[in-house]
């Protein structure tokens, strides 16, 4: 990228002003931008067999934000794979969940690690958690055009804010509208039933290990309900991928971490096939 056919480097690259890593190669060489190609019309059937990523949960807690997602990918009515992976580093205080067509989804999570990393080199600093939420909306942005024919992404976003102490998560819709969320959220085919469950259990100020149980569980009634979710698989032992981003950074689970959530909530539902209740509270009982 960026060189001639002799192998020096370009002018474009060499008069490049901007610390956006997705600007230098749509000025450099913009055939290799992958979310602003352009592509006939899609075959319907085509898309259906295309892996697809599903649920991903994400709840903030106090020090920080936790992101769990199911590691099954479905193509149609099939399974197409039982362990892939869809939750991310995206730098040291943050982290991306992907959800619909897995190839395009991985591709934008690649670039947005890129943009930070660069940005980052050259300017001696990290952006703000803002700033990335709102460079990660430009480049769901940038694929507007595959996903009107099919081959939607979005992603959820979650990060530390250094400058509030506080963990804060960030929905986006096809056209890269950006949100903000209160407390938890939920992206994906079984997100509907994720966030349900994640209503009733959530509550402010929550310490990390019961956040992480919240998402466990919510992950676990959406495969309750959504065929396109896979729950804790004991017998391959496949587990949830399962990130904290907190003061000190980063940091994904152990998969034996993880593995030790699922297990206790496999066994709470073998005695409670629903899951947890949630008492009611003297205000909340009816009158009688």
């Amino acid at each position: 990228m960026g060189t001639d056919s002799r192998g020096n480097i370009t002018r474009a690259l060499l008069s490049a002003s901007t610390s956006s890593f997705a600007d230098l190669v749509a000025g450099c060489a913009p055939g290799l931008f992958p979310l602003r190609e352009t592509a006939g019309a899609a075959d319907a059937s085509a898309l259906r067999d295309l892996p697809h990523a599903t649920t991903i949960v994400a709840a903030a807690y106090s020090g920080g934000v936790v992101m769990a997602g199911d590691r099954r990918a479905t193509a149609g009515s099939m399974i197409s794979q039982r362990d892939i992976e869809k939750v991310f580093r995206s730098d040291d205080y943050s982290c991306v969940g992907i959800a619909g067509v897995a190839g395009i989804g991985l591709e934008l999570v690649r670039l947005f690690q890129l943009e930070l990393e660069h940005y980052e080199k050259l300017e001696g600093r990290t952006l703000s958690l803002e700033g990335k939420a709102n460079r990660l909306a430009a480049f769901v942005r940038g694929n507007l055009g595959g996903a009107m024919q099919g081959l939607v992404v979005v992603p959820l976003f979650a990060g530390f804010d250094t400058d509030t102490g506080a963990g804060r998560i960030f929905s986006y819709d096809v056209a890269g509208g950006r949100y903000e969320e209160r407390s938890f959220h939920a992206i994906g085919s079984g997100s509907v039933f994720a966030r349900g469950s994640l209503k009733k259990m959530y509550h402010d100020d929550m310490p990390a290990a019961d956040a992480i149980r919240v998402c466990m569980q919510a992950l676990y009634d959406a495969a309750d309900d959504d065929s396109a979710t896979g729950g804790p698989d004991l017998t391959r032992r496949i587990f949830p991928v399962v990130a904290t981003v907190t003061a000190a950074g980063f940091q994904r689970l152990p998969d034996a971490e993880a593995g030790d959530y699922a297990r206790a909530v496999v066994e709470g539902r073998m005695r409670s096939p629903s899951g947890p209740t949630v008492a009611l509270t003297a205000t909340e009982e009816p009158n009688g």
